[in-house]
């Protein structure tokens, strides 16, 4: 599942400072659950490598990153299978 491994990379990219069960039962923006810039940069890196993609670094890209479902429905269809 695309949502919980995308959890797992945000926890790893913050060194555990949010957890994947945090981020999973979040109903609020990941830079509300105190995610950095320096953890989003990690997550983009973590993003492109494991599931293959450039990560668009525009306004609307980036504003992907804050929103779980949202960026998991947005690798599902562009993910290279």
């Amino acid at each position: 599942m695309i949502k919980k491994r995308l959890a797992e990379l945000v926890a790893e990219s913050s060194d555990g400072a949010v957890t994947a069960d945090e981020v999973l039962a979040a109903t609020v923006p990941l830079s509300a659950l105190g995610v950095t810039s320096i953890t989003m940069l990690r997550l983009i890196d973590a993003i492109e490598s494991e599931f293959g993609v450039e990560f668009d670094l525009s306004e609307d890209g980036m504003g992907l990153l804050d929103d779980l479902d949202r960026l998991a429905a947005h690798l599902a269809s562009v993910a290279p299978r």
